[in-house]
């Protein structure tokens, strides 16, 4: 990849990013702010990119910048960064602004930038498990990205795991179930393991069982391709041991619970998209 990178902001999404630019281009391409100088100076140290003092500086040194700061501080970057990408869009050569910050849209993204419909801007979702590679990347964008700019961001986040394209009007509540559901199933895996400490199972054997059971469960599902209700039945013999433990979860709402988490998710992503 030619082109020159910065990340604004390096925190557990953007270094997770950064770490898989850096497997498939020149560190010395890359630049690197952050609200914490001595995070960016750590990862800078760390890939041998380079760390810069201001957002500022990061947006001149860059053809691609990626924002991965959190939504309540983003407005504030966009503004301190709109001299540089409306000044290189003026000499026709706008840089390419990619944003995760949640909830946030394309246009509201523009307007803060004080831009037109014609500026070229991807909305990107990661989440954790980009952080070993087995990520899932949502992205969107319109017209105004160029087909040699979207290639070229894949190429640069495909060590992260997956990517998937879809249309903004999906990407909030899109991003609420590949960008939270690992939160939820950290907390399951973690729940499961007490259950196994409650009946007798060492506590390191436990979260090592359930993490694996969870990992092979996911794979069966996105390998075999089948519903995951009939994979579950296929485990509930009649009368047995896993059907009665359906029945405690249906009884202690588990469905339900996991439905409002997600429901949840996307209503708070978009209060965060409501910057001012």
């Amino acid at each position: 990849m030619n082109k020159k990178i910065a990340f604004i902001g390096t925190g557990a999404m953007g270094g997770a990013i950064l770490a898989a630019a850096c497997q498939g281009m020149d560190p010395q391409q890359i630049t690197l702010t952050d609200a914490m100088p001595s995070r960016a100076e750590a990862l800078a140290q760390e890939y041998a990119c380079h760390a810069v003092a201001t957002n500022r500086e990061a947006a001149e040194a860059a053809d691609l910048i990626l924002l991965c700061v959190k939504p309540q501080t983003g407005a504030a970057v966009l503004r301190e960064i709109a001299p540089v990408l409306l000044g290189a869009q003026k000499a026709g050569k706008p840089k390419v602004l990619c944003s995760i910050l949640a909830g946030v849209t394309i246009e509201t993204l523009r307007n803060l930038l004080g831009a037109g419909a014609d500026y070229p801007i991807i909305r990107m979702m990661p989440n954790t498990p980009a952080l070993i590679g087995k990520g899932l990347m949502l992205l969107t964008c319109d017209d105004a990205v160029s087909e040699a700019d979207q290639s070229e961001l894949l190429t640069l986040i495909a060590p992260c795991g997956e990517s998937e394209w879809l249309s903004e009007t999906l990407f909030d509540q899109a991003t609420a179930l590949s960008g939270c559901t690992p939160a939820f199933v950290y907390m399951f895996i973690e729940a499961l393991a007490d259950g196994g400490v409650f009946v007798g199972v060492p506590r390191g054997l436990a979260m090592q069982f359930a993490a694996r059971a969870v990992y092979g469960a996911a794979a069966m599902v996105l390998e075999t391709g089948e519903h995951p209700g009939a994979l579950k039945d296929m485990v509930c013999s009649p009368g047995g041991s896993t059907i009665a433990g359906v029945e405690a979860l249906e009884d202690s709402g588990f469905r339900r619970a996991a439905i409002q988490a997600i429901k949840q998710a996307a209503k708070r992503n978009a209060e965060l998209g409501d910057m001012k």
